[in-house]
């Protein structure tokens, strides 16, 4: 007789981790932090993505590169969107910071992620990258939240920048932005990427009606490039989801856009209100 999965719970570096299975799916697992939902996984599935926002960046990944790439992840959790890239994507090279050890250690043990182009690195993720070597990555991916706020030394000029150099020319910069209405955080965060990425440089923002027309807090996912992006198939394929999402560009765009964050003014994504995103 097969036994059922039972949630695990262990005390990580940044707070109390909780491995919890759905009971639909036989080797799915949902990560929580603290009660903040990181990451879900289907080890027989790893194609399938849980969060609407994962879908949206995989979108964005998937759509700009159709061969192997290599993919620098601020923030692992899980390693969500790793494992999906490792099945659409073979062959691809993907590094993989997460400043956690204890929870790294808890995935590596209870959620393996056996592919050899995959390198988990335990270290900051600003620190990791003002290390890297410039040039070296097709598209960064930064998704890490402290608790459930990005910490304010990734939302500055100055972390884009390194970002920056470390994208190759035709390079792709992905982030997870969560807030609401009336949007300072996220138009900052336009404001930082603009200046960092430079004028001509082509944005996008990636979020749900809902979020955008200010009615709840929300994700959203800003996407920036020194070359153009494929804007019409990511429109199609936000608007296919089972939770459609806009694909914003041009005046609309602009309209949100605050201004740049230096690391002397820099703060943290704001707290989400109770209930946005704890799990019980």
């Amino acid at each position: 007789m097969t036994q059922e999965p039972v949630p695990v719970s262990r005390t990580v570096d940044f707070g109390v981790a909780r491995l919890l299975p759905d009971l639909d799916r036989p080797r799915a697992w949902l990560l929580t932090v603290d009660g903040a939902p990181q990451s879900y996984v289907d080890l027989d599935e790893p194609e399938h993505l849980e969060f609407e926002y994962t879908r949206r960046i995989a979108h964005v990944l998937e759509s700009a590169f159709d061969t192997p790439m290599d993919v620098v992840h601020l923030g692992g959790g899980a390693l969500t969107l790793p494992r999906r890239l490792a099945s659409t994507r073979p062959g691809s090279r993907q590094r993989v910071v997460e400043a956690d050890r204890a929870l790294a250690a808890l995935v590596a043990e209870l959620l393996p992620l056996r592919d050899p182009g995959v390198t988990v690195d335990t270290a900051d993720a600003r620190e990791w990258l003002t290390a890297a070597a410039d040039g070296g990555a097709d598209a960064i991916v930064v998704d890490v939240f402290g608790g459930s706020r990005v910490p304010a030394h990734l939302t500055s000029v100055e972390f884009l920048r390194e970002a920056v150099r470390v994208l190759r020319p035709r390079g792709v910069y992905v982030a997870n932005i969560a807030d609401a209405a009336p949007f300072t955080f996220l138009g900052s965060q336009l404001g930082t990427v603009r200046a960092a990425f430079g004028p001509d440089a082509e944005l996008c923002l990636l979020a749900e009606p809902g979020v955008l027309r200010g009615r709840r807090f929300g994700n959203a996912v800003l996407v920036a490039a020194r070359r153009p992006l494929p804007l019409d198939t990511l429109a199609r394929l936000c608007a296919a989801d089972a939770f459609p999402a806009r694909v914003v560009t041009g005046r609309a765009l602009r309209d949100l856009t605050g201004t740049a964050v230096r690391d002397a003014s820099a703060t943290p994504s704001p707290e989400p209100p109770d209930g946005a995103f704890t799990v019980g």
